[in-house]
């Protein structure tokens, strides 16, 4: 697969009046890993719907290559090859681990032999081939995560927006979901845009950050950079971060 680039240039969303993101520009490459930051309430899961479809922007645009997304429905950008997670869990709770993965394939107009082929590799990948059988609303809140994660990826998204995928899970769990997804750029030719409230995960598993405050940006670059601007300090990481 070619490598691509999904953009947004100067992109502002409103809600009654109020300017949730003001003029926000980022990119991603089917290469990289680009970690989204900010504390509560900048603008971050906004951005992630700006993208998606399921908000209107005010102004600004969003497209992949030269294809402008912005203003398509949210299954019309699917299609294009976003997939994403929430942050909060939307699985289908009565049905299966295997048939939650295989909804999505299916959803992209794959065959039934093909979908429960892609099922199959993808829970063998993220430690769920023991719980195929079990229902969504049975799960532990960790393996929910994982399982809409695979979702995410039975579609064979070109760009994969994750919200916060390690909220819920142990040390041990994240860990290895980190490992997991350092390899998809590489593996499934994709970018990858994260949501996470774990530093240590961020730090470590993105190629560049983009920090959010107040519904701007203040700054963006690699980890080194972001952790020591004074602005990323005083507006989420906190004095001491410098030294982390």
């Amino acid at each position: 697969m070619s490598e691509s680039r999904l953009a947004l240039n100067d992109v502002s969303v409103e809600f009654a009046g109020l300017r949730a993101l003001d003029h926000v520009s980022l990119a991603v490459s089917t290469s990289e890993i680009v970690g989204l930051i900010g504390p509560n309430g900048s603008g971050k899961t906004t951005l992630i719907n700006a993208i998606t479809g399921h908000v209107k922007l005010a102004a600004g645009r969003v497209s992949i290559g030269d294809t402008t997304i912005s203003g398509l429905s949210p299954r019309e950008i699917a299609l294009q090859g976003v997939s994403r997670s929430f942050q909060i869990v939307r699985l289908f709770n009565a049905m299966t681990v295997f048939e939650n993965v295989e909804a999505a394939a299916l959803a992209k107009g794959t065959s039934r032999d093909e979908a429960r082929e892609r099922t199959r590799t993808l829970l063998g990948e993220f430690g769920l081939g023991e719980k195929a059988d079990e229902l969504g609303e049975s799960l532990s809140y960790g393996d929910k995560r994982r399982v809409e994660i695979a979702r995410a990826l039975a579609a064979e998204p070109r760009f994969l927006l994750l919200d916060e995928p390690a909220a819920g899970m142990n040390d041990a769990e994240t860990e290895t979901l980190l490992h997991t997804l350092a390899e998809l750029p590489k593996s499934r030719g994709l970018g990858l845009i994260i949501i996470d409230h774990d530093m240590s995960l961020i730090m470590r598993l993105c190629h560049r950050l983009h920090v959010l405050a107040s519904g701007r940006t203040i700054a963006e670059g690699d980890a080194a950079h972001v952790r020591s601007h004074p602005a990323v300090i005083e507006a989420y990481l906190g004095k001491g971060a410098t030294h982390a």
